[in-house]
């Protein structure tokens, strides 16, 4: 209903959101199981070779619903008070087409003390300071 553009979260909503992606993922049956098996594994083939989150022909086919499970609008996603696995991180950013920051801090001191850079395609760190 709002469409938010930024959305900033904890580790267990992640981890909802990754179970439950998975298991409509996995309820897909025939061609539209096929389909979605191969943009995932495109997408993540190319995420790795050069860090992007989009691809024209899957995000419109696949993931324009998953995109639309926050809105559709969200550019940032962001992340923190405890680590979070990397398969679900890099999962998630290529479901939701965006990138996931992964921060570091202490929200009585300084709750961004380090935070990742949103071009960084490596997961499992918390960025500079």
């Amino acid at each position: 209903m709002l469409k938010p553009q930024f959305f900033p979260s904890v580790p267990r909503l992640y981890n909802k959101i990754y179970s439950a992606l998975n298991a409509k993922f996995a309820e897909a049956t025939g061609c539209k199981a096929w389909l979605v098996n191969k943009g995932l594994a495109a997408k993540r083939a190319n995420y790795a070779a050069n860090g992007a989150v989009t691809s024209g022909c899957y995000d419109k086919l696949i993931f324009k619903k998953v995109k639309m499970m926050l809105g559709g609008n969200v550019r940032c996603m962001v992340t923190g008070s405890a680590p979070i696995d990397k398969q679900v991180l890099d999962f998630l950013k290529i479901c939701f087409c965006c990138p996931i920051l992964e921060g570091y801090g202490l929200t009585e001191s300084a709750a961004a003390s380090c935070i990742m850079d949103t071009s960084d395609p490596v997961t499992g760190h918390v960025g500079g300071p």
